[in-house]
């Protein structure tokens, strides 16, 4: 329906640009066309998304998608830059337009079809979480709106003569421009690894919280291979009296929880929690208050006392703004050993991988 319709207004546009001499007009025909290519991009990128995984590539190829989103926007930003120098060059040798009946009526027709294709394309895009389909849709929205000022344009030259056709064609060109960085953001944080968003986890959390026997949920990981594949990990809390094989089922009944309800595929860690012994409390109100004296901590999680081997361990998410981590978690181990010097310390630098504080 994409590639119909803008080789339709592109056609069209470029002939009403050539016969009234309008360079905003033929910048904007240029601009259907280049979203014509976007979606015989998209259609093969969707395509090559849904083959299976094989022996190279175990998680699929769902992210071509993020690939064809930013082939898509290279076309964009590279149709808005070539409509500037265009543009740029009828500012300083201007011509005056002459735009007829027929000319007007294209345009208001291409704003209409616009608008429909916009709307369409988007909300399926929306439907089936394809960012491809999302960046087309927007893309076809921002049409409208350029084509709408080509219209502005005709009409004041129609009724005092003022020219703002080379105006006109650099400011479409700079909202292209801008469309084409705007659409390059979502499908680049998407391969670079973008932390995952606060609903979606705590929604996670809430659900593996509704499990007997989990007393803590930690360490939410998720990695997105395309809209329908998510690998991710986990951390829970249990009672260190859980024998093997109710962690074995408790295990189980999370990861398929999770596949069912939000498509995760799933691989859930343990941390035991210590029971029956009030030295190990004890020990962990003291360390909480040791660990709460430095600033840049986030969180403390994971806490465990293995008296038998003599080694306290846990785990500690620190704020992204710290330069140097690891001195950080060595300075508290040191301290730490100070207090309890019988013992080794076993402590985990975590990274906020969720978009919330643990």
């Amino acid at each position: 329906m994409g590639i119909a319709a803008n080789v339709f207004l592109a056609t069209f546009k470029a002939l009403a640009g050539v016969v009234s001499g309008s360079i905003a007009i033929v910048m904007d025909a240029v601009n259907n066309l280049s979203d014509a290519m976007s979606s015989v991009i998209t259609i093969i990128g969707t395509k090559l998304s849904e083959r299976p995984a094989d022996r190279m590539h175990p998680f699929g190829y769902g992210r071509v998608e993020y690939f064809s989103a930013i082939v898509i926007s290279v076309i964009v930003l590279t149709t808005g830059i070539t409509s500037l120098i265009e543009s740029a060059k009828k500012i300083f040798n201007p011509t005056s337009p002459e735009y007829t009946p027929v000319t007007l009526t294209i345009i208001i027709v291409a704003i209409v079809v616009k608008l429909i294709l916009g709307r369409y394309v988007k909300s399926k895009g929306e439907k089936l979480k394809s960012d491809s389909l999302i960046a087309s849709g927007s893309d076809a929205l921002f049409d409208a709106v350029i084509t709408l000022g080509t219209l502005v344009s005709a009409i004041i030259m129609l009724m005092w003569g003022v020219s703002l056709d080379g105006i006109l064609g650099s400011l479409i060109s700079v909202i292209i421009i801008k469309s084409g960085v705007d659409m390059l953001k979502s499908p680049i944080n998407e391969l670079l690894g973008s932390r995952i968003a606060g609903e979606f986890v705590r929604n996670v959390k809430k659900e593996v919280m509704s499990f007997e026997g989990v007393h803590g949920v930690f360490d939410v990981i998720m990695h997105t291979y395309g809209p329908d594949t998510i690998i991710g990990s986990l951390h829970v809390n249990v009672h260190d009296t859980m024998t093997a094989s109710e962690i074995h089922v408790l295990d189980r009944s999370i990861a398929e929880r999770l596949y069912e309800k939000f498509g995760i595929i799933a691989t859930v860690g343990i941390y035991a929690i210590n029971t029956g012994d009030n030295e190990a409390s004890k020990m962990q109100a003291e360390i909480v208050k040791e660990v709460k004296k430095i600033d840049h901590i986030s969180s403390m999680h994971g806490f465990y006392v293995d008296f038998k081997r003599k080694v306290i361990s846990f785990d500690i998410v620190v704020d992204f703004s710290v330069a140097d981590a690891v001195a950080l978690m060595n300075d508290l181990e040191k301290t730490l050993s100070a207090v309890y010097p019988g013992f080794r310390f076993n402590i985990v630098l975590d990274n906020n991988y969720s978009d919330e504080t643990e």
